[in-house]
């Protein structure tokens, strides 16, 4: 499909009305962020997309609150009351979507009472949601829900049993003898097996496209993609190598042993968002035995020029899909997947109008990646 026109369009749209919000002051329409904790009232949410913190510490002497992975975008610094009160709000709209942020309390690292707290950044972050003007496809609604259930697989390569998610479709096990095709999904870095249910919403945009009929159910299954301990700044360092055993040696056999999967390459597909998107490259590259649906979210594009056996990946690999946000770098997805059908192989491109490496992103790109995916 072709989203030049609308994106550029919506961008333009979005970055108007950002720069009237931020010229104003805030509405004083605050209401309590919906991943509050139960019963808290701050942090708040108002019409525009400003947040406002509140914080109670009245023998601190310094207390901000920084948003992003690892607090990297930048802080909001708050300001105590006479009753030792500390409030603030951002100086601008965030974008729409899932934010992960963090307090700074005298120099120490803390998350925020009032809030839910998320994985990401190697460790539990505080979240809030700026609700977005299409949020409706992630929305939990009155239709038939899959399940999503923990498991423990044995682990040889590294000695343990490791923890994966699976998202099964309405209706799974109802009939023995209809068996299901499989995408494995991968986080970001700094994140977890948690991450693509709990800030991602994967199981209801699921239900919600099973229930609209716009695809083909399949399983989904979200495991931790790392295998050594990475730290911030250190992702360079990272190799794939023994993730991918895990993977293909021990987490898909237990797969299929133990789901009704159709347990064959043309009907699994691999898909990540950021660094689960590098890992799905990597691997997919190595292994198109293994899988025949590519997803890359926020995670780079895969060009006819980096395939060495053309002829072999042309007769195996039935579909790539590429996306990022119009905040990011949207002008390498068109030429990469271009590239691809002049090559002969099924090919798309989707740009999430209005945000950048976030999950408002990746949750759009599940969506359009899962109405194309195992189609045929």
């Amino acid at each position: 499909m072709n989203h030049t026109l609308s994106v550029a369009l919506f961008a333009t749209i979005v970055a108007a009305g950002t720069g009237i919000a931020q010229s104003e002051k805030p509405k004083e329409d605050f209401k309590p962020s919906e991943l509050n904790q139960p019963g808290q009232q701050y942090p708040q949410v108002n019409s525009q997309g400003y947040v406002r913190f509140r914080v109670e510490a009245p023998q601190a002497q310094s207390v901000s609150a920084s948003l992003g992975l690892g607090g990297q975008r930048g802080g909001t610094t708050l300001s105590k009351d006479e009753d030792g009160v500390w409030m603030g709000t951002t100086s601008g709209p965030l974008d729409e979507g899932f934010h992960y942020y963090r307090l700074t309390i005298d120099g120490g690292t803390f998350n925020d009472p009032g809030a839910k707290n998320y994985y990401g950044s190697i460790r539990w972050e505080s979240g809030i949601e700026i609700p977005a003007s299409d949020r409706d496809f992630y929305a939990l609604k009155d239709v038939p829900h899959g399940r999503v259930e923990q498991i423990l697989f044995p682990s040889p390569s590294t000695k343990t049993s490791r923890r994966a998610f699976v998202y099964t479709p309405p209706g799974y096990g109802k009939d023995p003898a209809k068996r299901y095709p499989v995408l494995y999904l991968q986080h970001g870095w700094g994140e977890d097996e948690t991450a693509w249910t709990n800030q991602g919403h994967a199981n209801l945009i699921m239900d919600n496209l099973i229930a609209e009929g716009k695809i083909r159910p399949f399983i989904i299954v979200m495991t931790y993609g790392m295998t050594n301990d990475v730290r911030m700044g250190g992702l360079a360092s990272f190799d794939v190598k023994p993730f991918q055993t895990v993977l293909i040696n021990e987490l898909i056999p237990y797969v299929d042993k133990n789901y009704l999967t159709l347990a064959d390459q043309p009907h699994r597909g691999m898909a990540g968002l950021s660094m689960g998107a590098m890992e799905t490259k990597t691997i997919t590259m190595n292994n198109i035995d293994v899988f025949s649906h590519i997803g890359l979210f926020s995670g780079g594009t895969i060009s006819a020029n980096e395939i060495q056996d053309k002829d072999a990946f042309k007769s195996k690999v039935k579909y790539v899909f590429v996306t990022c946000g119009s905040k990011e770098n949207p002008q390498s997805l068109k030429p990469a997947s271009d590239s691809l059908e002049e090559m002969g192989v099924k090919s798309g491109y989707y740009v999430s109008p209005g945000t950048a490496h976030e999950f408002l992103t990746w949750r759009r790109s599940l969506y359009h990646f899962a109405q194309t995916a195992f189609q045929d």
